[in-house]
């Protein structure tokens, strides 16, 4: 299978976006299953994984709602209140619904960079390895550090770094990213989505930009631990769905055609094992 372990619906009457103001034009309307169809199958996506784009739970059952009318998507990735006192309650029962993959706070926008050590939020953590569900851990360089001392105390949690950890690409910068990555890489066993690189570069984004970030991911952690995603329709920001389909075969052309099927599914089948018996 080919997957797309990375897109976003959303419904702006839902009113529960936040980030998602007019100022991003681009952005500033519906997006749902109709709209993403034609790019699915311009570029042979057999099938997606849903992310969530709210920090609600109102919106995490509305995706699961579209994927039970979708038989593309193959999972979804929602959103629970980590902090709330019932949280591993609110999990186990999402965690019912075959569809429900991982779980994501939105990392990027909690002001405390060490929340994900708080001591509050580890029955969250204790609850989705107890359900098999995926982290998916939305963080910036600057959070690195602290997530590898989340996998450190929580070993057999399955953490998916997202948008490669949304590297400063625009302004060049690597070197700390780059260490960051790698030692995280090297001692732990998370994974990274091969996402968002083109948000994270200037507007006139090159291959050639992108180059050293991907060959780096790919030294770290090699084909068996990255997973592509399109990040759309927030790709489209940069780029539309084709471009950067197409650009990530590129920057990939080191790989063998095995490697590249992993990157494009194998592993999201691994990484999110309840999306096999949906693709089945």
């Amino acid at each position: 299978m080919k997957i797309d372990a990375h897109q976003h619906f959303w419904q702006l009457s839902r009113g529960d976006y936040e980030w998602l103001t007019p100022d991003l034009a681009p952005l500033y309307r519906d997006f749902m299953p109709a709209d993403l169809a034609p790019f699915l199958k311009e570029a042979g996506i057999d099938g997606t994984i849903l992310v969530q784009a709210a920090p609600t739970q109102a919106e995490t059952k509305f995706m699961l709602r579209i994927a039970q009318d979708n038989d593309f998507i193959l999972g979804v990735v929602g959103w629970v209140d980590f902090n709330a006192a019932n949280a591993p309650d609110l999990i186990a029962d999402l965690a019912k619904n075959p569809k429900l993959v991982g779980l994501r706070p939105m990392i990027q926008d909690i002001s405390d960079d060490a929340w994900v050590l708080s001591p509050n939020i580890k029955p969250a953590f204790e609850a989705m390895i107890a359900h098999d569900l995926t982290f998916d851990a939305l963080t910036l360089p600057r959070h690195l550090p602290n997530l590898q001392k989340l996998l450190a105390r929580h070993p057999e949690l399955k953490v998916v770094i997202d948008h490669c950890s949304k590297p400063a690409i625009r302004d060049n910068l690597i070197d700390d990213w780059a260490k960051h990555m790698a030692t995280l890489a090297r001692d732990t066993s998370a994974f990274c989505k091969l996402s968002g690189l083109v948000t994270e570069a200037r507007a006139d984004w090159s291959v050639t930009d992108l180059q050293p970030y991907v060959d780096h991911l790919l030294d770290c952690f090699g084909p068996f631990r990255l997973i592509w995603g399109s990040d759309w329709p927030v790709c489209t920001l940069a780029s539309d769905y084709s471009r950067w389909h197409d650009a990530s075969y590129t920057l990939l052309q080191s790989c063998t055609a095995t490697e590249i099927g992993l990157i494009f599914g194998g592993t999201a089948q691994h990484v999110y094992p309840a999306i096999s018996g949906a693709a089945g």
